[in-house]
């Protein structure tokens, strides 16, 4: 599918849940609070919009959340939605808490990747972040899928509290074959209350630290990260700089939140009721959703406003949204 801009649009970010056992300072501290059970998509919904999102082209999924695996029945889903004649790639973002007990069942459905959440590997500066001690359950459950034969890539998000776990996060690329991944703070939610710094600073720490740092040509999935590599690195790092090195000439993706929006833009609330679609009864509800992911995608901004602050619209936290 190609939008008004002429990009083809051919990845959609599902979001199956508001809800997460962590309470991270930058998505859904204590006081936010959850849709009800019936304002999100039942799983059968979910699978008849992917269908329809088949049929225009989109054919690259990602799971999140959220927690996606703190709803119940996210691995059959997952297993349905992988088996949808069409579909190329289903990937799965995590913060790895509840992940230990699916890892085989994510390597039986042929899972294209999993991206696991981790900020720090300084317990207490975890706990302070996350609002949970699981720094150690974390560190277990990527160890066990990197074993597993997973594609496994971690995400860090560069705030400047954990300036001092760029090295750190790095170095797991050294002992695994894992893709270490620096994401800018996105100006969205609470994440407009946290202090982040530039890929640009981290990148030059990083190649002050790996001298032979080069950019690596390799497709890695379905984003924007640009990656490089070292002699040091048995996997290789990452970087997303969405607020400093636009990448919206390249977006290829929409995100479908747990009640059923189907957002165009991060940027913008604008979109399209899916769920609106999918619960009124109508005979002809595949056709409806083609033509309405037609129009989300028609809706799609030539690019994001972040460095515009009094331009941003949209209100939600990422937990809403989808991550």
């Amino acid at each position: 599918m190609i939008d008004t801009w002429g990009r083809e649009i051919n990845y959609l970010r599902i979001s199956l849940t508001d809800r997460c056992n962590m309470r991270c300072q930058y998505c859904m501290p204590d006081d936010v609070p959850s849709v009800g059970h019936d304002e999100i998509l039942r799983y059968e919904e979910i699978l008849l919009i992917c269908q329809a999102a088949l049929q225009v082209g989109i054919h690259r999924f990602k799971i999140t959340g959220g927690e996606p695996l703190a709803r119940k029945g996210a691995i059959s889903f997952m297993q349905s939605l992988r088996q949808l004649p069409g579909v190329q790639s289903m990937t799965l973002t995590t913060n790895g808490l509840l992940l230990q007990p699916h890892i085989a069942a994510l390597k039986q459905m042929g899972a294209d990747a999993v991206n696991i959440s981790l900020d720090s590997l300084h317990a207490d500066q975890f706990r302070q972040i996350s609002g949970v001690d699981g720094l150690s359950c974390v560190l277990q459950t990527l160890v066990q899928t990197v074993q597993a034969g997973i594609r496994t890539k971690v995400n860090a998000v560069l705030l400047q509290q954990t300036r001092n776990q760029l090295l750190p996060l790095a170095r797991l690329a050294e002992t695994m074959p894992v893709a270490v991944r620096f994401i800018e703070m996105m100006p969205i939610g609470y994440g407009t209350q946290q202090q982040g710094w530039s890929a640009d600073d981290a990148l030059a720490v990083l190649q002050s630290a790996y001298p032979d740092l080069q950019v690596d040509a390799r497709r890695h999935g379905n984003g924007p990260a640009v990656y490089y590599t070292s002699q040091k690195l048995q996997g290789c790092l990452g970087m997303i700089a969405a607020n400093t090195h636009k990448f919206c000439r390249q977006c290829n993706r929409m995100r479908l939140t747990s009640t059923g929006f189907l957002k165009p833009c991060l940027c913008y609330d604008d979109g399209v009721d899916l769920k609106a679609i999918v619960r009124s009864g109508r005979t002809d509800v595949l056709a409806a959703l083609r033509q309405a992911i037609g129009r989300a995608a028609a809706q799609k901004p030539t690019g994001h406003c972040f460095d515009t602050a009094g331009q941003i619209t949209e209100n939600k936290t990422m937990n809403q949204i989808g991550g």
